[in-house]
């Protein structure tokens, strides 16, 4: 019998960051010690400014309607003013301004609003996981660029050019990266900015979620290049800096025609984000920084914590991430090893080893284009980190 489902949800690949959290709550329900680092989300609690800020909104009993569809006015605002002023993106105005439900939402909407079937899209890898799958669903194909880990995982201008043919729509890259960490230059944003000028109507989808998570002395933003506003939609949200994963708020801002095609999407498939959730955010986004750059202070530590022991494990290949909360070290030196019958042909075995034999949840790179590496969170505790490393360690060492 033929499935009922559609061959668009059939054809999507999960999310593996997804699974295998799923994965490690499933073993945690069974009583196993599982230390997990592989979901991409904040181990700090939201800051107590925007919290009150929530209450406050609901006490006041004025956010229980429909929102706007595109966010409220005064956020919307106070968004672009951000841009102007810590971006420099001298253009942005209220109207180029759409609150989604998370950053993955607003990346959702940009290219269901932009590609047509068969319409390409560049994306710079390793990758954030969902972007190839949303490309898919909205009947693009995604076309990859490869960095590796002896140029920190970022692929060049060149590479973009080279990629460019005359079905290529969008070229989408994140900056600080997940998974990688890595943070492009000012000078590696020129460079890919004058390529896409050269190419009529060639739109750029910068993801700067990590923007606040940076340690390579400053945030750059292609859309404030000379004639790169009209080609560029700038992608952010709340969910790393200020540690509100679960408030769900994203944002894009874009061209008018493309910021208008975007809200009348939105229109249609989830109206307006939570109104609580807009009042926390326009606290976040108004108020002081000094949680999140107490909390960037944390993870350049732990930064630091855990380099040193990865180097401290034998076949462990790795770079210095500039910025985010990930290492993404290349892994090979174990594939064609084995423990107990088992035998590791790739970094998708390597993962679901570490789950069963160290209780470390990790994701394999392969999910992010690069299936020689894996992906590890260092959103977690110091002793977490140590535990989880000293249990990798050993599991590693037991591979022969």
């Amino acid at each position: 019998m033929n499935s009922i489902l559609s061959d668009r949800i059939i054809n999507m690949e999960e999310s593996a960051t997804l699974a295998m959290a799923k994965k490690a709550r499933e073993l945690k329900t069974q009583g196993v010690d599982i230390i997990s680092l592989s979901l991409g989300e904040p181990d700090f609690k939201t800051p107590k400014f925007i919290q009150e800020a929530a209450k406050e909104a609901i006490d006041s009993g004025n956010y229980f309607s429909y929102p706007p569809v595109a966010g409220y006015q005064d956020l919307r605002e106070a968004i672009a003013k951000k841009l102007r002023d810590q971006n420099g993106i001298a253009d942005a105005k209220a109207e180029n301004i759409v609150v989604s439900t998370g950053a993955k939402h607003s990346i959702a909407n940009t290219f269901m609003c932009l590609l047509n079937e068969g319409d390409e899209v560049v994306i710079f890898s390793p990758y954030w996981v969902s972007y190839a799958e949303i490309i898919k669903l909205a009947g693009g194909v995604p076309v990859l660029i490869e960095g590796n880990l002896e140029n920190n995982f970022k692929a060049s201008a060149q590479q973009l050019e080279d990629a460019i043919t005359d079905k290529t729509k969008a070229v989408i890259y994140s900056s600080p990266c997940n998974p990688t960490g890595s943070v492009f230059s000012k000078e590696e944003l020129e460079a890919i900015a004058e390529v896409v000028l050269k190419h009529e109507q060639l739109m750029v989808i910068a993801d700067e979620i990590y923007e606040l998570i940076n340690f390579a002395g400053g945030n750059h933003s292609i859309a404030s290049f000379p004639g790169m506003f009209e080609r560029t939609i700038t992608v952010n949200g709340f969910s790393k800096g200020f540690a509100m994963t679960g408030w769900r708020v994203g944002y894009i801002c874009a061209p008018l025609e493309i910021s208008k095609a975007v809200e009348k999407m939105q229109g249609q498939f989830t109206s307006g984000n939570t109104g609580i959730a807009q009042r926390a955010a326009f606290a976040g986004i108004t108020g002081p920084l000094d949680d999140s750059e107490k909390m960037a202070e944390a993870y350049l530590r732990r930064r630091g914590l855990v380099l040193d022991l990865l180097r401290e494990i034998p076949g462990i290949k790795t770079h210095v991430p500039e910025g985010a909360f990930y290492f993404f070290p290349d892994v090979t030196a174990f594939f064609g090893k084995a423990a107990k019958g088992k035998t590791i042909e790739n970094a998708d075995d390597l993962c679901i080893y570490l789950l069963e034999e160290a209780h470390v949840s990790l994701v394999t790179g392969s999910a992010f284009g690069a299936p020689d590496c894996v992906r590890l969170s260092y959103a977690a505790s110091d002793e977490q980190l140590k535990e989880a490393l000293a249990r990798i360690k050993k599991a590693l060492a037991a591979l022969a």
